[in-house]
């Protein structure tokens, strides 16, 4: 087994590596200030964005959260990999060829990058296997409705043979154990041995965000096959359908630029949508649409702000309106206006291309209307319109829909929706409205208290919680003031200043404990040309203090322009030394009163205030 990767590959796989290009694939990051982005964390659930990244320096760091570090450990926490896995898929993107402390070179991989590569492996079997005459009906399911040689090519889409072990035995011959293979969701263990998961049918490769094969989808073809309609990878180590969105590898770009995505129901859907020129159409994997999508796709929009939009398509029927008040109830976790598409005549997507062609997919799309009208109409579709009890029935449905609207703007003008609808007087639905709008509020309290007393009972051992340390937590004082600016700047662009004048600054105490302990960790670096050190620096700072020393990496530095940072720095740097003086001159200044002006003990003092002003006065001629 190869020893551990040699720690100057270790730091040529991280200097190689743009960490905002490997956090820009999760979470939609947008310029803040000068060397900085930010965007919404993906560690925690937040309406509006905290999580900055520093890509300079190679360190993100979540103001809402505490979380931080540099490139390896948000690959380890995002995809829950060994730090050698991390390394050594970051080496496979910058083609840096790994080194190992026992002289080898790339060994074997296990665990997690072992299922990536199987999956990998199989999403080429198949893709291959699809211009087999084998795989014919496949072909052909396709072209009946409306996908090309290019179009399957585009999605990766492939065909699984008919055979019992024609993946299984593929995949030996590369090299993968059954164990894998399983482990992968690829093949089945069966009572005469183990046999492929997917036979017969055509298979689209299920990609996560950054484009890695984690599963995939098989739609059945022959009418002798007793399974599913659609069969999906099954839960494993890398693949969650609760998290998991067909097609959003190829989406996310223009989901992030539009700020607009469309749900739709299955993977030939998202193919028409795509085809038709609705690139940010995405699909669930065999499961409802849920939480778990909902911050993934917060994530990629940058769903900050009202201005976004999520469309959702459903099937008119049943099935697709319990779906659609299923989504409403989830979809208000959106900052974004949410919205639904419904095709003529129950038309999903890939019928309505083949049918009517791509300029009727993207009418569709457009001719959208609010999330909050449809569930109102499916809530009152049950009840008699033309009876005073119907009319009041309906009401008394449809009002906590209005209630529950986050936005005050919207509210009234549903009222007023509400009211047209049923035919009612507009006050008589706006108290209607109020009363629903209170008994939620109750509800709601009432859960809390459940949940309060909850907590109490389980922390009823009187520990008390350790607040974290953040930069908002400082005392408020000039002094306090310019220590942590100094410190944003030195961690930011100290690799940039006169090195003897950061040594200078950062050997002075610091009053504050937590600034002291950045302090110390910023003057124990023993290479500022070396990418990644003030991550590194930062990493060192003792507890509980390290959370302000990420902090004060991540944070906007207060300057218009890269130039002006680094000046500002070194001015800061500048003030912390001239401070030092001053209090330094006002000590001797105090301690001259009590000795005599002739003693040996004065001309020293006299000496070291000279001394003093020649040094105060060389810094004002240096700035």
């Amino acid at each position: 087994m190869a020893g551990r990767i040699s720690q100057s590959d270790v730091d040529e796989v991280k200097a190689r590596t743009d960490i905002s290009e490997i956090i820009g694939e999760r979470v939609a990051l947008k310029s803040a200030g000068v060397g900085a982005m930010k965007g919404l964390c993906p560690f925690h659930d937040e309406r509006s964005p905290s999580f900055n990244v520093r890509p300079q320096a190679g360190f993100y760091h979540c103001f809402g959260c505490g979380e931080s570090g540099d490139v390896y450990s948000f690959l380890r926490k995002m995809d829950h990999l060994s730090f050698t896995e991390a390394v050594e898929r970051l080496a496979g993107r910058v083609g840096l060829t790994l080194h190992y402390e026992d002289g080898g070179a790339a060994p074997e991989q296990s665990g997690r990058a072992r299922l990536y590569a199987a999956n990998a492996a199989a999403a080429e079997f198949f893709r291959a296997q699809l211009s087999s005459p084998d795989a014919d009906t496949g072909r052909r399911f396709l072209g009946e409705r409306g996908f090309d040689a290019g179009a399957a090519a585009h999605f990766g889409v492939g065909y699984a043979p008919q055979g019992w072990s024609s993946l299984h035995q593929a995949m030996r011959a590369k090299g993968f154990s059954d164990e894998e293979l399983t482990n992968a969701g690829l093949v089945s263990q069966g009572q005469r041995g183990v046999y492929d998961r997917f036979r017969g049918r055509l298979v689209w490769p299920i990609r996560d965000v950054t484009g890695q094969v984690i599963g995939f989808g098989a739609r059945r073809l022959f009418d002798d096959d007793k399974g599913p309609k659609y069969l999906n990878t099954p839960e494993t180590t890398i693949y969650h359908k609760a998290q998991v969105l067909y097609g959003l590898d190829l989406a996310k770009r223009d989901i992030s630029r539009q700020h607009r995505v469309v749900v739709v129901e299955g993977y030939t859907d998202v193919m028409a949508c795509h085809l038709a020129g609705i690139t940010t159409a995405v699909a669930t994997c065999g499961t409802a649409f849920g939480s778990d999508h909902i911050s993934v796709l917060r994530r990629v929009m940058g769903d900050d702000s009202t201005a976004g939009e999520v469309v959702f398509t459903f099937d008119p029927d049943a099935a697709g309106q319990k779906a659609a008040l299923r989504a409403f109830a989830d979809a208000k976790r959106f900052n974004a206006q949410t919205y639904v598409a419904t095709g003529p005549e129950g038309l999903d997507p890939c019928d309505l291309r083949l049918q009517r062609g791509d300029a009727a997919v993207r009418s569709v799309i457009e001719t959208k209307i609010p999330m909050v009208e449809f569930v109102i109409d499916q809530r009152i579709a049950g009840f008699d319109l033309a009876s005073v009890e119907g009319r009041v029935g309906a009401l008394r449905s449809a009002a906590p829909v209005v209630a529950e609207l986050r936005d005050q703007l919207l509210q009234p003008e549903y009222v007023r929706v509400l009211a047209r609808r049923l035919g009612l007087d507009t006050e008589d639905v706006r108290r209607e409205v109020e009363r629903a709008s209170r008994a939620g509020r109750d509800s709601s309290a009432e859960r809390n208290t459940r949940r309060t007393a909850s907590a109490d009972a389980s922390s009823s051992d009187g520990a008390e919680p350790v607040a974290r340390i953040t930069l908002a937590s400082l005392p408020r004082t000039s002094d306090v003031a310019l220590e942590r600016d100094a410190l944003m700047g030195f961690l930011q662009f100290g690799h940039r200043m006169d090195a003897e004048l950061l040594a200078r600054a950062v050997a002075i105490d610091f009053a504050h404990p937590a600034l002291d302990a950045v302090r110390k960790a910023i003057a124990a670096a023993d290479d500022l040309d070396r990418p990644g050190w003030a991550a590194d620096a930062v990493g060192t700072v003792r507890e509980p203090y390290r959370s302000v020393g990420g902090e004060l990496l991540a944070a906007d530095f207060p300057a218009l322009t890269d130039a002006a940072a680094v000046a500002s720095t070194i001015a800061l740097a500048r003030r912390l030394v001239l401070r030092s003086i001053d209090r330094h001159k006002s000590e001797l200044l105090g301690a001259i009163q009590r000795v005599a002006p002739s003693s040996e003990e004065g001309r020293a003092i006299r000496m070291q205030l000279r001394e003093l002003d020649a040094e105060r006065q060389r810094l004002h001629n240096d700035a």
